[in-house]
């Protein structure tokens, strides 16, 4: 669909709406440099402006254009560079500083110094490779006295996609020609007539010019599950930028994935994250957490072994993932707790005992000794018993029922319970920097506490069970991006017998915890990292994009530039309970979201007349009171700008300084507006515009996504300030995913040699085997109750094609064995046309307490949907320090796919219930 809009909307016929889109709020206009080896050419990175000896504060992270009338290089304003110079050009104004217009050029087809020969990758199942195609470029001297070949983001997506606007190269020559990416090239492997594609692609592209954008993808989180789930999404969107779409009501990418979005961030994060008394806090990437935790890092498949070689000569792509993650923690990319195999109160306390008297002198002896590998990093021995999990809080998940990919290495390696690992250890891939003990440990956790009001897989495997309050016992708030409200939860009875809510568990449990540290764990001070984050000037430590390893001597190793971000932290545990039943001081010094700063001393004033001043003796004595679930809800309305008018005004405010732009209409009218969770049962009321979010809902609009970046100049926080094409990366371009093409999914064959043998039992066929949501349940919560159950079969049930299940003498509802090197399910199988060959549908979640029996292989009761899968973690992922491409807390990091999934079917001879 994009060689068809591109060749349709942007070379038969040009689209003024979609050129002036694409010109403003794209990178297409932005210029590239060509790496050339010989007579080897390649994209390289974005031109800066320091490449055109530009003299200006942080001009390696400003990016160039060049001028349509006068054909100079221009640095437009709104690129990262500008968002950190201090100075109030952050902007998406294409103006000089006299005030003249910019006119980004697209392309050199017309005025090209030369057509140049540029290699692109190509992966396919079947021919992957490289593609060689002409692409005209302009010739250009650096600050440095090189003469370089630079192109446009434009003019190399023309090439990579295949519209060939007359240039050489290997060009389809039609939408008929198989060739990459053309609408004949998808057949092949979507089953998609051509024809479909083609009509698709233009009515898709024309609603939009005819609209101004008003064209949209809606779309569920499946994709998010697959190992490429980065390239799936880039593409998708493709199509929304190219057509203008995307900052458009009634246009651009829904992204439908459920109550995932907090409206009132500011203060949720300061009453979550204690921010009002101590910072920072300690946030890490669950997915790099349980991918060592669950020892899921030694069962790894090396490429080579499942014909995943690629003929892109890439560096990180061959390492393994565990060592990447490694690399990335040292060089602050991501979090990493917990941090070192020593611990870090012991750190700090023999600093001080050799004479480091303040924390940066703290800090540099700690520095120095990790230099000298003193001190270990605990990433790099995770199976130290000194860096196991020990006590973990199950909170209101089903960890171990329903989202716990990889759940058999959950069971053998995290809690030490049965498990039905079929592979080994010893025949897997094992990470080089990465330190792997002789025997892999069992039951790494001491004690699992878990908090549901529901008897869950999880519960089952508990040591503790605390009893929650539902949705009916206790008071909360939620929100999301699809509805405009904030949704208050009242309750209507309150929590039966011993069950608590939330906020009174943990509130209580920090009361006991407070009283122990008074004898076992005095206050104290700590040494902690935190990674290079977005919306931090971490995000412009590593500049080009430039992989340097201190530990190899590339570069200096200096906290907050080449490593982690390091702080001392006093940490005065026996006055837990006391900090969290009240407000902090911390917070008049002010707070915020994104980037966006609020000043906290009225707030901490209102705060103390709404929720009242404590009485309670002690730290919390004097300050505003935060003891129920109540004081929590208003406390965080008060302190959020979608849930108060003064903090959105403030939020405006502070974001207009850093643009230059004036941004106070856009919450005009709502100043007044102050929501308690008494208002908002009393009515709904519509959240206000807050600049941590980028929809605008003035005047009864919808939220929809980068309005006010399309409306108001605000630049998209990415390396150049605008949506991004082309990602410049030394990783991304190592691995070939500079622009959004296409990877086909991995095949991990089920099993590898050296795994257990499972004996023949009849028939089997291999399949893909995927887990989407199903419609009985809401995840795992209501599908064992009896409606549920016989509104369809009940159970643990497995779809797959009619014809397949035929293939191996299966018929409607027999048992069967789902099984590769990962573990083994025992289910009940669902025939039918509706399910393409091929692929195998177990619904996300069942969880396994009814209708379960043993399994033939192993004799043990079957596996959850996820016993056959396993965390597979994207290196890319693991990027950070660079632009958009830094660590945010559920916002960017390695995601756990798992649907690159191949499993063994064959039916269930013998059905044992195990009831001896």
């Amino acid at each position: 669909m994009t060689h068809v809009i591109l060749k349709e909307f942007y070379v038969e016929r040009q689209v003024p709406y979609f050129i002036d889109y694409v010109k403003r709020f794209t990178d297409l206009p932005f210029l590239i440099m060509l790496d050339e080896d010989g007579n080897d050419a390649r994209s390289g990175r974005f031109l800066r402006s320091t490449d055109i000896g530009h003299e200006e504060p942080l001009g390696e992270w400003k990016t160039v254009v060049m001028d349509e009338a006068t054909g100079k290089l221009e640095v437009p304003n709104g690129t990262q560079g500008h968002r950190w110079d201090e100075d109030t050009n952050w902007n998406l104004e294409l103006t000089r500083k006299d005030g003249s217009l910019i006119d980004p050029k697209l392309s050199f087809i017309e005025d090209a110094d030369e057509t140049a020969m540029v290699t692109f990758p190509y992966f396919s199942e079947e021919d992957g490779g490289t593609l060689e195609r002409g692409v005209p470029v302009k010739f250009l001297e650096t600050s440095e006295g090189r003469t370089v070949k630079v192109t446009t983001v434009y003019d190399l997506m023309m090439a990579h996609t295949g519209v060939g606007r007359g240039l050489e190269g290997d060009y389809p020559s039609d939408y008929d020609d198989p060739k990459a990416y053309t609408p004949a090239w998808q057949e092949s492997i979507t089953g998609v007539h051509k024809n479909h594609v083609i009509k698709v692609a233009k009515e898709f592209a024309d609603n939009a010019a005819r609209t101004n954008g008003k064209s949209m993808i809606a779309m569920g989180g499946g994709t998010n599950h697959w190992f490429h789930s980065d390239q799936i999404y880039r593409s998708i969107l493709n199509l929304v930028l190219l057509t203008g779409s995307q900052g458009v009501n009634g246009g651009g990418w829904a992204h439908y994935v459920g109550q995932e979005k907090v409206r009132p961030l500011e203060g949720w994060q300061q009453v979550a994250f204690a921010g009002d008394w101590i910072k920072p806090p300690r946030h890490q990437n669950g997915t790099s957490y349980f991918y060592f935790a669950t020892d899921q890092f030694r069962y790894e498949i090396k490429p080579e072994d499942h014909d995943e070689e690629t003929k892109w000569n890439s560096t990180y792509s061959k390492m393994h993932p565990a060592d990447v993650n490694a690399l990335s923690a040292r060089l602050g990319w991501l979090p990493s707790f917990p941090q070192f195999t020593q611990n870090s109160i012991d750190l700090v306390k023999n600093s001080r005992d050799k004479g480091a008297a303040t924390d940066q002198e703290v800090i540099d002896d700690i520095v120095e000794q990790i230099k000298d590998e003193k001190i270990e990093w605990a990433m790099e021995n995770p199976d130290h018993p000194q860096n196991f999990p020990r006590v973990f809080f199950n909170w209101r998940s089903n960890l171990l029922g329903d989202s716990g990919k990889g759940h058999e290495y959950f069971a053998r390696h995290l809690i030490g319970g049965e498990d039905q690992i079929l592979s080994d250890t010893e025949n897997s891939w094992q990470p080089e920097t990465v330190k792997v003990t002789e025997e892999a440990p069992r039951g790494k956790v001491d004690l699992l506490v878990s908090v549901d009001f529901r008897m869950t897989s999880s519960g089952l495997f508990s040591d503790i069970v605390l009893p929650a309050a539902t949705w009916y016992e206790k008071f909360d708030i939620s929100s999301t991006d699809m509805h405009p409200f904030v949704h208050p939860f009242n309750a209507a009875i309150s929590p039966p017998w011993q069950a608590k809510s939330d906020w009174n568990t943990f509130r209580e449990i920090s009361k006991v915890f407070s009283e122990l540290a008074e004898k076992h764990l005095p206050e104290t001070e700590e040494v902690m990292m935190t990674p290079l984050g977005h919306d931090s000037k971490g995000e412009i430590a590593q500049p080009f994009g430039k992989i340097k390893d201190w530990r190899k001597g590339e570069v200096e190793a200096i906290p907050g530039k080449t490593m982690p971000n390091f702080q001392i932290v006093k940490r005065d545990y026996p006055t837990v309970y006391e900090k969290m039943i009240s407000i902090g001081p911390e917070l008049k010094k002010g707070y915020g979201a994104k980037g966006v700063k609020i000043d906290g001393e009225p707030v901490y004033e209102e705060l103390g007349k709404r929720l009242g001043i404590s009485k309670r003796e002690g730290l919390a004595k004097g300050r505003p009171d935060l003891y129920t679930d109540k004081h929590a809800i208003d406390a965080i309305l008060l302190m959020s700008g979608a849930t108060n008018g003064k903090r959105a005004v403030e939020g405006w405010n502070s974001l207009a300084k850093n643009t230059g732009q004036d941004l106070n209409e856009i919450a005009l009218g709502r100043e007044d507006d102050d929501y308690t969770l008494d208002a908002l049962t009393v009515q709904p009321r519509h959240a206000i515009s807050t600049p941590v979010w980028s929809g605008l809902e003035k005047d009864n609009r919808r939220y929809s996504p980068f309005t006010v970046n399309t409306e108001y100049n605000i630049p998209w926080r990415t390396l150049t300030g605008r949506q991004s094409f082309y990602l410049d990366h030394e990783m991304m371009l190592d691995y070939g995913e500079a622009l959004p093409l296409y990877l086909p999914p991995l095949y991990h064959d089920p099993f590898i040699p050296g795994d257990k043998t499972v004996k023949e039992n009849g028939d089997a066929i291999t399949v893909r085997y995927l887990t989407p949501h199903q419609k009985w349940g809401i995840h795992t919560m209501f599908t064992d109750t009896t409606a549920m159950s016989q509104l369809f079969r009940g159970w643990q049930l497995v779809w797959m094609n009619e014809d397949d299940g035929a293939s191996i003498g299966l018929k409607d509802n027999d048992f069967i064995e789902v099984y590769n090197r990962n573990g083994v399910i025992s289910a009940r199988v669902v025939l039918t046309y509706r399910i393409p060959k091929g692929l195998a549908y177990m619904y996300h979640a069942q969880d396994r307490t009814l209708g379960v029996p043993g399994t033939v292989i192993n004799k043990q009761r079957g596996g959850t949907h996820n016993s056959v899968t396993r965390i597979t973690v994207k290196p890319t992922h693991m990027i950070g320090g660079y632009s958009q491409l830094s660590y945010g807390f559920n916002y960017y990091g390695p995601t756990g796919q798992q649907r690159d999934t191949v499993a063994v079917i064959r039916k269930l001879k013998e059905v044992d219930w195990l009831e001896n």
